[in-house]
């Protein structure tokens, strides 16, 4: 499964320093300067990790990280040149996973970065009741009957269950599912992607346990 990484750094020397250092073939890397472009970029792509500096031109880093935290499951490793301990305190508490002050030795980020992809990689894998739901090896299955997921279904079962307890509003579903870069898609498609998977993993799909609407907001994986 190749991780992608956005680094969210003003600092351009840096941010290509860091690309070169991170230089892996399982890593594809998306650069963002301002926090006007890093959330162009979260509503159009999937990240399971984000090397975000604290201080860029058109605002604070940490406000950007409280509403990456409470919409989607990633992982946010925090750059900052303040080695103040309210700082880091802040950031820690805002939702950073991990926290890095300029300057700082490449070899570390490396390391750091390690540690925070091994943790998205088994938080890829859900048993959850008669559940056993893998997205590292696309394996599905309910008790001893396997489940065949279309790339769509298994895109919307993963946003849900990363934010199993939390709603996803429709559009932001909408935008992280059909990704590809259409201008325009119906917003049925969703309500029928929604039935489909349903229909696949829910006894009875007319009273779902598990997938619930939120009427007039979104949907939601409901945590037992």
């Amino acid at each position: 499964m190749q991780h992608k990484i956005l680094i969210v750094e003003d600092d351009v020397s840096l941010c290509n320093g860091i690309v070169l250092a991170l230089k892996n073939d399982d890593y594809l890397f998306s650069s963002a300067h301002t926090l006007a472009e890093a959330e162009k970029l979260c509503k159009e792509n999937t990240f399971q990790l984000i090397i975000l500096d604290i201080n860029l031109p058109d605002g604070n880093g940490v406000e950007f990280l409280r509403q990456i935290k409470s919409r989607f499951a990633v992982s946010v490793i925090m750059l900052t040149a303040n080695d103040m301990e309210i700082d880091i305190v802040t950031g820690l508490e805002s939702g950073a996973d991990d926290y890095i002050t300029k300057p700082f030795s490449l070899m570390v980020l490396r390391a750091r970065v390690n540690t925070q992809l091994k943790k998205v990689k088994t938080q890829n894998k859900f048993l959850i009741d008669d559940f056993s739901f893998d997205f590292e090896t696309m394996n599905y299955s309910k008790g001893n009957k396997s489940i065949e997921l279309s790339k769509i279904e298994q895109k919307l079962l993963w946003l849900l269950l990363s934010n199993k307890g939390n709603t996803i509003s429709r559009q932001v579903l909408l935008d992280k599912v059909w990704n590809d870069g259409a201008e325009y898609v119906d917003e049925n498609s969703l309500s029928v992607s929604i039935k489909r998977l349903r229909d696949k993993l829910e006894d009875n799909s007319s009273k779902p346990k598990y997938i619930k609407t939120i009427y007039g907001i979104g949907y939601s994986w409901v945590v037992k």
